[in-house]
C-alpha cells in the first residue's frame, strides 16, 4: 500500500479515535485505542443480532473484559 494511502486511512481511525498516535522527529507511530475498538466491536454485534441476544452471545462473551459470570451457588 502506497504510503500516503496508508496515511489518510490512519489519519481517518485517527480522527474516529481508534488509533492514536505520538510523532518523534519524521516518524509517526500510531497505537490501537482497543477500549475504543472493543465499545465499537460490541455496538456493532448487538446491533447485528436485533435484539436477539442469544445469536452474538458467543462474540459478545470473548470481547467482554476478564470475568466470566458467577455461578449460582446451590
Amino acid at each position: 500500500m502506497p504510503q500516503n494511502t496508508m496515511s489518510a486511512h490512519l489519519n481517518i481511525l485517527s480522527r474516529a479515535g481508534l488509533v492514536s498516535s505520538q510523532r518523534q522527529s519524521r516518524v509517526v507511530t500510531y497505537r490501537v485505542e482497543t477500549e475504543t475498538l472493543r465499545e465499537l466491536v460490541l455496538f456493532l454485534l448487538k446491533d447485528c443480532c436485533g435484539g436477539n441476544a442469544e445469536l452474538c452471545a458467543p462474540l459478545i462473551a470473548e470481547l467482554t473484559p476478564c470475568c466470566p459470570p458467577e455461578k449460582a451457588l446451590s
